[in-house]
């Protein structure tokens, strides 16, 4: 593919430094993702939404930016972005990731930087972006944790906009990048709950612990997982007729961070009467699950999508922002998670090594353009 161009003169290109390799772009990969959001891109794309850099090239009305700056992007493509002079009401109200246009304006359909023609993505050496999703790193901020700042927001966002009390138990399913950044988030937000964690290998469950998980529960085969998932929520197993065991209790509010028919099973069984679960897991279309526990025992579900706006401190910022904000205060360091980095011209190994996460103890990889 040619390196994209600058749409207009309020864009900047960014020459790459890290592509990160998220979760939705290996269900693209291996097709796992709805169709229902093919309407929300434009092809041919370059893959990747996750990206530290340097900037290479400024538009000409472009303001508070310079080449060579370090920076991060804020890859969804929104009104702001598409030159729309009317923006739709989630933008007005800051909830970008929500935006009614992302199939109008100056540039292609594209739900964010990685579904866009128009725009190159972290995969490729070079792509573009809009002033106003362009955030500058500050010294204190290395590469490793700039890269992660795009998936810690989609964690810190599905936080802040649903946060746990001081006396909760909180259950998070799935202790991938998104899941133990979920706890990462809890802590970095000073927040004191009480964290059970669901994890399936062994690196998980020592990062998982390491960002303030309280407990870690070792998935494992047959059922005896869950009898241990069970008493760390001081709730109750019950065995039906014929089926899985359900239980009486639980968590005050459920983390999925998984997507699969399992992980939604386990997050409506193990969230307490009246209690929330919250959708992180990009779940599409899936067979097999038991929403019984929904209505009997009037659980809140909520979904989840990447970042917008928050109030931090008194003020509105994007989530990105905060982010940084908090890497720079050194409530948290996330650079432990990069575990894997790999030339372009490696992407079979890549992909293999990502799709087999326990064996090389993968937490998470990225591309090194």
């Amino acid at each position: 593919m040619p390196n994209p161009v600058l749409p207009n003169e309020q864009w900047v290109k960014i020459k790459v430094t890290y592509g990160g390799i998220c979760g939705s772009d290996m269900n693209l990969i291996y097709l796992h993702d709805s169709p229902s959001i093919s309407p929300l891109t434009s092809f041919p794309f370059t893959i990747g939404h996750e990206v530290v850099g340097s900037v290479s090239e400024i538009g000409e009305k472009v303001a508070g930016i310079k080449v060579g700056d370090r920076v991060v992007v804020d890859p969804i493509l929104s009104c702001a972005v598409r030159g729309m002079p009317n923006p739709c009401e989630a933008c007005r109200h800051g909830d970008y990731s929500l935006c009614s246009h992302i199939t109008d304006g100056d540039i292609a359909p594209g739900l964010l930087i990685g579904a866009c023609r128009d725009t190159g993505g972290s995969w490729g050496p070079y792509l573009v972006a809009h002033q106003s999703q362009v955030l500058k790193l500050p010294e204190e901020v290395n590469d490793l944790n700039g890269v992660m700042i795009e998936p810690f927001s989609c964690a810190l966002h599905s936080v802040m906009r649903n946060p746990p009390g001081n006396e909760d138990t909180v259950l998070v399913i799935g202790a991938g990048t998104i899941g133990i950044c979920v706890v990462a988030a809890i802590r970095a937000l000073d927040i004191r709950c009480r964290i059970v964690v669901l994890s399936k290998y062994d690196v998980q469950t020592k990062l998982a612990l390491h960002y303030g998980a309280d407990e870690v529960v070792r998935l494992s085969r047959g059922y005896a997982w869950i009898n241990e998932a069970a008493e760390a929520l001081k709730a109750r197993v019950l065995k039906p007729i014929m089926g899985l065991p359900i239980v009486q209790g639980g968590a005050d509010l459920v983390f999925e961070c998984v997507g699969n028919s399992r992980s939604i099973n386990d997050a409506l069984r193990f969230a307490r009467s009246g209690g929330k679960v919250v959708l992180l897991g990009l779940a599409g279309i899936l067979d097999r699950i038991d929403w019984t526990m929904v209505w009997l025992n009037e659980l809140d579900v909520k979904g989840s999508f990447a970042y917008s706006t928050e109030e931090y401190k008194g003020s509105q910022m994007r989530t990105l922002q905060i982010a940084i904000e908090l890497m720079r205060l050194g409530k948290v360091d996330l650079s432990p998670f990069i575990t894997h980095r790999f030339p372009l011209k490696k992407y079979k190994d890549a992909f293999a090594t990502v799709a087999n996460k326990g064996r090389g103890a993968c937490v998470k990889a990225v591309f090194e353009p």
